[in-house]
């Protein structure tokens, strides 16, 4: 029989009077323990993007304190010389406490706390030291019951394994299906359950207090049960501090978190806590964006649109009456069915994605690009800007090689750029990288009260000159500001810029670093 399963003997090694636990019971725990570690250190990471931008570097510094902590917590295991079971009952209850309540606690303190940033690498480091003691603690109470190698061989099997389960599950189910909250809550559960199952499971090695110990895990799991049946009254009021206007829809999905607000001015959509348009005024963006690059080309009748899951360039694409097909690739599924489904959008993009003109593609563009074989007369980019190393690849000279292996002879692009004003050597690093690719660039601008002034890009492969005259039954465009949009102020003329390759990103370093400034 096996070590685990024989409570009449004992491994060589190991003393006869060993432990009455079961070992086997003890390595779920420690998978339920390392999955649920690893979910509270995603969950910090995405929502320090989510609110503070730049994911790498949240990333890495939410991964870099939790790891060290992990250490710290190790290193004081060895403090803990008496009734070690009742101790790691106690730091269980403990992560399920500050674990569980991690993401609203946070959400709600984003926008009332001023040190938040402190706030948050406080409470990633103080979750890494109390899931650093637990594995440790656990390892010595097996200490009496399996060899020293047996230990730490299963231990860091299902630790590791448990790991893996939290990196699958976080982005394809967690996130999606329930959201930051309800999964931050959901695992505090799991923890505290754990908590509560282990005073049972290593009951004979508690000497005092169970009963107590019990009463707290009761009461902790009433708390985050009822926290995660109010999932949604405590997403809502988190919200309401990070937006000036009610919040009228929010989803989480497995890309960004989408929130629509609605105040007197009309909606406004935010992926991930970035404005994206409002209704008020997103009309001068859009026309601005897209009929620029339809002037330019003779006979716009292929159209492909990247990003724009709003259906608002869309809209204005479809005044077009010579075009025969539009293709939209945007990334996420959530958005372009938003754009469709939810009616204050679907009727400000008239209704676009029910033209039978329209093929939408939920795929990475970049990856997209590399496959299609279509050709297209005009290309409308229209994503957001660059503040991650995700979103700096859709602006690199790789990008645009492949974007112009798409385009049929003649083929005119319409880009937007971020602001010429607020983010000078950002727009300029965009400008010169499209012309290293091989485009010819002509730069714009024009502003759109909830912006700034904004900027854009018309380019071709060939030698052209910008248009002059406005399409008919625009809101805004019309022949002055067409022919104006291509004059620059002096404080927007170029400036010195790398060009934004794949390997160096230098565009999302610019951007950082400028928007910095307006925060």
């Amino acid at each position: 029989m096996s070590a685990e399963s024989d409570t009449s003997s004992s491994p060589p090694g190991v003393p006869a009077d060993a432990t009455p636990i079961r070992p086997a019971i003890v390595f779920v725990n420690v998978f339920l323990i390392a999955t649920c570690g690893l979910i509270y250190e995603l969950l910090a990471a995405t929502l320090a993007s989510y609110v503070l931008g730049d994911s790498v570097t949240q990333f890495s510094l939410v991964i870099g304190i939790y790891l060290s902590a992990l250490g710290v917590g190790a290193w004081l295991s060895k403090f803990v010389r008496a009734d070690v079971a009742r101790v790691f009952v106690e730091v269980e209850l403990v992560v399920a406490l500050l674990g569980g309540t991690a993401a609203p606690v946070l959400f709600l303190a984003f926008a009332r706390v001023g040190a938040f940033s402190l706030l948050l690498y406080s409470l990633v480091f103080a979750i890494g030291v109390f899931v650093g003691l637990e594995i440790p603690l656990l390892m010595r109470l097996l200490e009496n019951r399996l060899t020293f190698k047996d230990i730490v061989a299963r231990v860091l099997a299902f630790d590791y394994i448990g790991s893996l389960a939290a990196s699958i599950l976080f982005p394809i189910i967690l996130v999606p299906r329930l959201g930051l909250v309800r999964t931050s809550l959901l695992f505090g559960l799991l923890n505290a359950s754990v908590g509560l199952w282990s005073t049972w499971l290593l009951g004979p090695l508690i000497r005092r207090g169970a009963t107590g110990l019990r009463i707290r895990a009761f009461l902790l799991i009433a708390l985050l049960a009822i926290g995660f049946w109010k999932a949604n009254a405590l997403t809502s009021l988190s919200e309401e501090g990070l937006y000036a206007d009610d919040v009228v829809y929010a989803r989480s999905t497995s890309y960004q978190r989408i929130v629509v607000t609605k105040g007197k001015s009309g909606f406004q959509l935010f992926l991930n806590g970035n404005l994206q348009f409002a209704s008020a005024d997103e009309y001068r963006y859009h026309e601005a964006l897209v009929h620029p690059a339809m002037l330019a080309h003779p006979n716009p009748r292929h159209v492909l649109v990247l990003g724009g899951g709003d259906g608002l360039a869309l809209r204005e694409i479809l005044k077009w009456s010579c075009v025969e097909s539009v293709t939209l690739v945007d990334l996420d599924p959530g958005m372009t069915e938003l754009s469709s489904r939810f009616p204050p959008l679907a009727e400000l993009n008239g209704h676009s994605f029910a033209d039978p003109r329209v093929s939408v593609v939920n795929r990475d563009a970049m990856i997209w690009l590399a496959e299609v074989q279509e050709s297209f007369d005009v290309a409308i980019v229209d994503f957001p800007d660059p503040n991650s190393f995700a979103l700096g690849k859709l602006y690199t000279t790789r990008f645009y090689g492949l974007l112009r292996a798409r385009l049929a002879p003649g083929a005119t692009v319409g880009i937007q750029c971020t602001s010429p004003l607020f983010a000078r050597t950002s727009y300029w690093c965009i400008v010169r990288t499209l012309e290293a690719a091989g485009f010819i660039a002509r730069p714009y601008q024009t502003p759109v009260p909830s912006f700034g002034v904004w900027g854009f890009v018309l380019a071709r492969l060939e030698p052209f000159d910008v248009p002059v005259v406005a399409p008919e039954g625009m809101r805004f465009l019309n022949d002055e500001a067409l022919q104006s949009m291509f004059r620059f102020s002096a404080d927007m003329k170029p400036v010195e810029v790398e060009i934004n390759r794949l390997d160096n990103q230098a565009l999302v370093r610019y951007y950082e670093q400028e928007w910095k400034r307006w925060d």
